[in-house]
């Protein structure tokens, strides 16, 4: 299996069985297929021509065409890089970490890119430019992200909370309504105090956006708004390592779309609170 078309690999287990036959048969074979008709592949892989339709649909392409330009891509890409997730390394020189850690975040970043997509970006700065009060979700390695976007949405004078367990949590969810965003962020999107949480905030009118990895999952069923990363990283001793990275450059890029929305307030309002901070640290 080519471990280098990532957003089929990450996204494989979401797919209905046929599917996920042409997927597998697509990953074993990706440099056969980018030179074979729909008729062919569908041969090959022993389903009909509408499976591989509904399969490139599932992977956010408008037809086999694109699905082959971006299996094409991925290809070319693979040939100039070694673009699979590095383990953390056996040998215990500084130079090896520095490598280790700065290629999969590298990577993690690039393989995010296929799975983002612009339009949801753009529904998500929508929402989040208008809204009343943003609530942002996450626990473990992910509060981490959600204080982030926190920090980074109060320095513009955005309403956001952040909470970081269950029970803030809903209690927060509890008090929302369709004039607010609640924004759930979970990698593997299967935090159940985060879906818990989404789902009472749904029932009482909130937009939801979801930042979780690509493919279908409980917490992104929720959503008006998905938000997809990747990374794969290959052993659970590397933790949450590169999949923040990810997470972390979603947020950035949300930031400064909001931020774009309505420029002269929010720049003027960085301003004052870099001014603030500056002004504080010269007191003590």
């Amino acid at each position: 299996m080519s471990a280098d078309i990532i957003f089929i690999q990450e996204s494989i287990h979401t797919f209905k069985p046929t599917e996920k036959k042409a997927a597998e048969y697509i990953l074993k074979h990706p440099d056969e297929v980018v030179n074979q008709s729909i008729q062919k592949v569908a041969e090959k892989a022993k389903v009909s021509e509408a499976t591989i339709i509904r399969l490139s649909k599932s992977l956010k392409c408008k037809g086999f065409q694109e699905l082959k330009l971006k299996i094409a891509y991925e290809l070319a890409k693979s040939e100039n890089t070694n673009s699979l997730y590095e383990d953390i390394p056996s040998d215990d020189s500084m130079k090896s970490f520095i490598q280790t850690i700065s290629h999969n975040n590298i990577q993690s970043i690039q393989n995010t890119l296929l799975v983002l997509s612009e339009e949801e970006l753009e529904k998500a700065v929508s929402l989040i430019s208008n809204a009343r009060m943003v609530a942002v979700y996450g626990l473990g390695a992910s509060a981490i992200i959600a204080q982030d976007f926190k920090q980074k949405l109060t320095r513009i004078n955005r309403w956001c909370e952040a909470a970081f367990d269950g029970d803030t949590q809903l209690t927060i969810s509890a008090n929302l309504s369709n004039q607010d965003v609640a924004f759930g962020i979970s990698y593997s999107g299967q935090t159940k105090d985060v879906f818990e949480s989404l789902k009472v905030a749904k029932e009482n009118g909130a937009s939801i956006i979801t930042l979780t990895k690509s493919g279908d999952n409980p917490i992104s069923s929720l959503a008006d708004v998905k938000l997809n990363t990747t990374s794969l990283e290959r052993n659970v001793r590397s933790g949450a390592t590169s999949s923040r990275i990810a997470q972390l450059t979603v947020i950035d890029i949300l930031f400064f779309g909001v931020t774009k929305s309505n420029p002269d307030r929010n720049i003027r309002a960085l301003e004052r609170t870099r001014k603030a901070v500056k002004a504080s640290k010269k007191n003590v």
